[in-house]
């Protein structure tokens, strides 16, 4: 199975042809716009617990784990997939196991990191100069993200895992909410702090693996911490703030997607990701309160 290539080629073409209104008329606007959708739900209540944690580097890690692995995967003739997963899932844990109670540290966050980019230029170079670099494209999409590229059956499992994803996070919220604020006060009344830190980095993991596909290793962190970097400036409720977040990834999706159908010079996952940039910097904007409100405040 080639990766992201089934309908990425021809999707600047459709969406001449058919102007914007007939977006949801082509399987592979809505093969993106149903994985895009999970992934970025996905990707917004992950991101939440990332910026609460303070942990948004090893997100930053990940990324680059993330095309380490494919890379790795398709240099041995797998599908990249296979090697999003393995490398992101394992790194992660081994993250938490480096940490202390199953939260990494800058440090081995670091350490990690330098190690894994020397295995990307490694697995690169083995790739372009093995026979599987006739499919040169497959390295960029990894990069940058093929999301036009899925096919229904790539669609349809990419939505089921970040279904999965999220109803882990719905799961574990609350304990790993007490956790995050306080896990001194967590551990003493019984929460199983450490478990929870390696549930948790087992999730970013595959998030991380999931959002590859959608915008590429290169810009995935922006997907997993900006939109939870709003929903932090715009409420300090968690709950809402982590429902918040959710819902501006899954907007920030569509209308990337709606962007760069719209506009095929624009790639997907840049379109995303300016979304995302747009909304996170709104929040920075100071809206001036009448004399009245001043007053009452």
């Amino acid at each position: 199975m080639t990766y992201g290539t089934t309908y990425g080629t021809s999707y600047a073409a459709a969406s001449a042809a058919s102007g914007w209104p007939g977006a949801l008329g082509h399987p592979f606007f809505q093969h993106a716009l149903l994985a895009g959708t999970a992934i970025a739900a996905a990707a917004g209540l992950v991101g939440y617990f990332l910026v609460l944690r303070a942990q948004v580097f090893t997100g930053d890690a990940l990324s680059h784990v993330a095309f380490t692995g494919a890379l790795a995967a398709l240099a041995l003739g797998y599908d990249p997939r296979l090697g999003l997963f393995a490398a992101t899932i394992a790194v992660a844990l081994l993250l938490g196991g480096l940490g202390r109670r199953g939260k990494a540290d800058d440090v081995a966050i670091g350490g990690i990191f330098s190690w894994v980019l020397g295995l990307g230029v490694f697995f690169l170079t083995v790739y372009t100069t093995s026979r599987s670099a006739a499919n040169g494209g497959a390295g960029v999409n990894v990069l940058f993200g093929s999301i036009f590229g899925m096919s229904g059956g790539q669609a349809r499992l990419a939505t089921l895992v970040a279904a999965g994803i999220c109803a882990a996070v719905a799961v574990i919220a609350r304990p790993l909410l007490f956790a995050s604020v306080d896990e001194k006060v967590a551990a003493a009344r019984g929460v199983p702090v450490r478990l929870l830190g390696y549930l948790f980095l087992l999730l970013v993991g595959a998030c991380a693996a999931e959002a590859t596909q959608a915008v590429g290793s290169l810009l995935l962190l922006g997907l997993l911490a900006a939109p939870a970097g709003a929903a932090h400036r715009l409420t300090d409720r968690p709950y809402r703030a982590l429902a918040l977040s959710a819902g501006l990834a899954v907007a920030e999706m569509w209308t990337g997607l709606a962007l760069s159908y719209a506009v095929p010079e624009v790639p997907p996952s840049f379109g995303i990701l300016a979304a995302a940039t747009v909304v996170y910097a709104a929040t920075y904007v100071r809206i001036p309160r009448r004399r009245t409100e001043r007053v009452a405040a």
